[in-house]
């Protein structure tokens, strides 16, 4: 019994001992790091997918029908404007503008022959030898003769051109494209014969959301943008930097977007018409907010941070990120540089929380 006793007594102040400590651990009140948000001048790249094409890309259709006599150009050759393309089989033309030709003369003596007519029945009516009414019906004949005239003109003027047609130039300098009719093919009015790129230079077509057109506008991001580049399918960079020219007047309704021109020379012919790429644009910030994203935390897809207010306890601020810059994001709205935000152990506090501010 005095054993048990003495065991007690030394194991007691042990047990008293440990119960003050952890009573004292619960009451202190543990140390985090706080900061105030970064404000700074900064800029950010960002890369939109692009459709590359040619300032100028049609199509060569024949106007007429006919055969392909002979075909003056190879694929891939870079031509001239006006440099001949294809011929067409041409003589039944020819043969039409012949008809026509001959029929204008007849009719051009005809008329000839009814304007003397009608001077002698003038001469006649002067001499009270015929009536008005005969005057006026040889004059009814030269206005007749006169269409006729008129008419075999049109005709003429319709065939020269049918003969012209025969001839395909190019009506620009650039590059043929694939030519899917041989020598001797049959071809209608409208075929297409081949297509014509110049590259000289090229246009970009890219698309942005709605949300980043506004942030682009809100903030001027766009205005006189200048110097933007071009990634190319093999990641490479184009050698010419380009310019935003202009963009669509609607919003698609089916994607949400809108389309942006950008224009890039091409002196290299590097280049082509359907060529995809990425707009590689640099955007320049003026005093923007900035938090690491460490401090942030997701609750139904919005974004919050701790804020430590004067007492130091914590309030959730929902914030409103535009961009991300590395391991920081942008505040678009949200947050002034004068908040202090708590930038660790997000897991491990809760609103209302008093805190200690780490040194």
């Amino acid at each position: 019994m005095s054993k048990l006793f003495y065991l007690m007594a030394i194991i007691t102040p042990f047990i008293l001992v440990s119960c003050g400590s952890n009573s004292s651990d619960e009451n202190q009140i543990e140390a985090f790091s706080v900061s105030n948000p970064t404000q700074k001048d900064t800029s950010f790249n960002k890369e939109f997918i692009a459709d590359i094409q040619a300032i100028k890309n049609i199509e060569i259709r024949s106007r007429i029908s006919g055969f392909i006599d002979k075909i003056h150009v190879d694929e891939g050759a870079f031509v001239n404007e006006g440099q001949l393309l294809f011929s067409v089989s041409a003589q039944e033309f020819m043969d039409e503008l012949q008809q026509t030709k001959a029929q204008l003369k007849s009719a051009q003596a005809e008329l000839k022959s009814i304007q003397v007519e009608l001077k002698n029945t003038k001469n006649l009516f002067a001499k009270n030898i015929v009536s008005k009414s005969e005057v006026e019906i040889v004059e009814s004949k030269v206005d007749a003769a006169e269409a006729k005239c008129d008419e075999l003109k049109a005709a003429v003027a319709t065939a020269q051109l049918n003969v012209s047609f025969t001839q395909i130039k190019a009506p620009f300098s650039g590059f043929v494209n694939r030519i899917p009719t041989k020598i001797g093919s049959m071809i209608e009015a409208g075929t297409v014969l081949t297509t014509l790129s110049d590259n000289n230079e090229v246009f970009a077509y890219f698309k942005v959301s709605e949300l980043e057109y506004l942030n682009f506008v809100k903030n001027d991001i766009l205005k006189n943008q200048e110097g933007i580049e071009l990634i190319l399918a093999d990641n490479s960079t184009h050698n010419e930097l380009g310019k935003i020219e202009t963009m669509d007047g609607e919003i698609e309704k089916s994607t949400g977007n809108i389309s942006f021109r950008a224009r890039f020379k091409n002196p290299k012919k590097i280049l082509k018409h359907g060529s995809s790429g990425k707009i590689n644009i640099q955007f320049d910030l003026k005093n923007a907010v900035l938090i690491p994203m460490s401090s942030t935390f997701e609750v139904q897809e919005n974004f919050y941070v701790y804020v430590v207010n004067s007492d130091n306890k914590l309030k959730m601020r929902r914030i409103f990120p535009s961009v991300s810059l590395g391991s920081f994001y942008v505040i678009e709205k949200g947050m002034s540089k004068n908040d202090r935000v708590l930038l660790e152990g997000i897991q491990l506090v809760k609103e209302g929380q008093e805190i200690k501010v780490k040194n």
